[in-house]
């Protein structure tokens, strides 16, 4: 017979790993604040057509004078188009003056400058608003399922682990300053679709093996439930990994953004599927069984 994994028995080693994660982020996210993007703060896009395939190094030293922080990415089946995403809202001089550089450098004609695009930062703060209802929604609307589908504490257990990965992920790209922009919100929306399936697996799992476990022995019910489930989430998690991982290393940047935080959501979702959410349930059973216990003596 197969040595259970101690999920349950071993839960305050898990909670701590949480908890340290949870800090270091909410730490970064209070100190060093996310670096939003463009389509946060607002900003100057400037499309160039150069009909030549080109190194991003180029085309930022041209513009190291305008904005040293400026994005610049490539666009188009031959990618001979410069995409330059600025948070600075250039003046109109300045968005001559930049394209004039660029006409030097490639012997470039007007009608080679495709466009100027002025983001604002009004339509950010919308966007970020509309990312915020929409995560708030979806979270409610899992609970509202999973309670349900099982029972309220199964549902709330669930809604604490989403809550952990997006800390969590949030607090990678604290930690390492990487851009925030609106693919994130996708990436963030996916990751909260991901992590409950997987979470709903092992709830699945222990609602059918209840009957085959004393009406109060919850720590061996998860343990066996999260041990017959453990090689799924891994191997599932794995091979999405891999998928992802071949579009973060050979995609484009705008690919690049959506599928980062996907990894990241997808490692934390898999760790608070297996030794979070059941574990949290499994204290919250056996706090109810002692005060219901306390009670009757």
């Amino acid at each position: 017979m197969k040595k259970n994994i101690q999920v349950a028995e071993k839960s305050k080693i898990w909670f701590a790993i949480s908890l340290i994660l949870i800090a270091i982020s909410v730490g970064s996210l209070f100190i060093n604040g996310l670096n939003f993007g463009i389509d946060f703060i607002g900003g100057t896009i400037v499309t160039i057509e150069l009909n030549t395939p080109f190194e991003t190094s180029d085309a930022k030293a041209l513009i190291e004078e305008y904005d040293s922080s400026a994005d610049v990415t490539y666009a188009g089946e031959a990618k001979t188009q410069v995409i330059i995403s600025t948070k600075k809202d250039l003046s109109t001089e300045e968005r001559q003056a930049l394209f004039s550089k660029f006409q030097e450098k490639y012997n470039l004609e007007d009608k080679d400058l495709l466009s100027i695009d002025t983001v604002s930062p009004s339509i950010g703060a919308e966007m970020a608003n509309s990312a915020m209802i929409a995560a708030v929604v979806a979270v409610l609307l899992m609970l509202v399922y999973i309670t349900f589908r099982f029972e309220f504490m199964f549902g709330l257990a669930a809604v604490i682990a989403l809550v952990h990965d997006l800390i969590i992920v949030l607090g990678v790209y604290s930690i390492f300053q990487i851009q925030v922009n609106s693919p994130l919100i996708a990436a963030m929306l996916t990751i909260l679709g991901y992590s409950i399936n997987d979470t709903i697996v092992v709830f699945d799992r222990i609602r059918e093996n209840r009957p085959k476990f004393g009406k109060y022995d919850y720590a061996n019910l998860v343990d066996t439930s999260v041990s017959q489930t453990l090689r799924r989430s891994i191997n599932t998690s794995f091979t999405t990994l891999l998928a992802i991982g071949a579009l973060y290393a050979f995609g484009v940047p705008a690919v690049q953004d959506f599928a980062l935080p996907l990894m990241v959501g997808i490692v934390s979702g898999t760790y608070s599927s297996i030794f979070i959410a059941s574990a949290l349930w499994c204290k919250i059973k056996e706090f109810q069984a002692s005060k219901s216990a306390a009670v009757k003596s």
